[in-house]
């Protein structure tokens, strides 16, 4: 039998797990987008036709809506698009990085450094090309807008996050190749606020990195030992798009 086959075999007896939400017309995304922005699954070529009796449908969507990648040129003018990354660059080692217990005592907190040698104390170093996902439980609170933003009475948004300090750390002591997070932005909100900026995810693709955002079921998956695979559809000159993201992860021990 061949390798590859044998390989897929073993793989399959894994836990295969989704990292990524469903999306309907009443999904959450950025409020800076315009309305209108979503028109999923609306049937332009119905049952019945006498031509071809099949369903065709359109799909409209922003790129950064549900779980999405999100590629340097997004936030750097001229930088790099969708269509500079091929299929190898779609698998990490997969760094879970678990800091929901202190989201739980401040929706504001932002990971630290000291959080992130924590996990390595225990875990061992982060490997170089991981994507470093950032655990809060956040994921939880789809597909509520309100709850995903938690607004305030004046429309103020409270959400957990990454930190510049941390960001650095992953990528230029440890050469991370992406990160991820359950939250719409990088950025914690109170950081975000402070530096009247979006400093954070400014500076992960500013140094040509890859992010995802809005992932789900972290709390799945192991915090070290999985790999992660975030596929999306080849569109050229995207800055964002729709990702199906999902780990495997070793067979749990009984």
């Amino acid at each position: 039998m061949y390798q590859l086959w044998k390989d897929l075999e073993r793989l399959k007896r894994c836990r295969w797990i989704e990292l990524s939400h469903p999306l309907n017309n009443e999904s959450p995304y950025w409020g800076g987008i315009p309305d209108g922005a979503v028109d999923l699954s609306r049937t332009v070529f119905d049952w019945g036709n006498d031509m071809l009796d099949c369903l065709i449908q359109t799909f409209k969507f922003p790129g950064q809506f549900g779980t999405h990648i999100d590629f340097p040129g997004h936030f750097v003018k001229g930088r790099e698009l969708s269509e500079k990354y091929g299929v190898r660059d779609m698998v990490y080692p997969l760094v879970v990085i678990d800091i929901s217990d202190k989201v739980k005592e401040d929706v504001h907190y932002a990971v630290t450094v000291e959080d992130i040698k924590a996990y390595e104390e225990q875990y061992g170093d982060i490997p170089d090309g991981a994507f470093v996902a950032l655990r809060t439980d956040w994921g939880k609170r789809w597909p509520s807008m309100d709850a995903v933003c938690n607004f305030d009475k004046d429309g103020g948004e409270h959400t957990p996050g990454w930190s510049m300090e941390a960001l650095k750390y992953i990528y230029e002591e440890r050469n991370a190749a992406a990160n991820g997070h359950e939250t719409l932005d990088t950025d914690a909100s109170a950081l975000a606020e402070r530096a009247g900026d979006l400093a954070c995810e400014r500076y992960v693709l500013g140094s040509g990195k890859l992010q995802v955002e809005v992932l789900c079921n972290l709390d799945q998956v192991p915090p070290a030992g999985a790999i992660v695979i975030a596929a999306f559809p080849p569109i050229e000159g995207a800055t964002g798009l729709p990702a199906r993201v999902w780990a495997i992860a070793p067979e749990q021990e009984d």
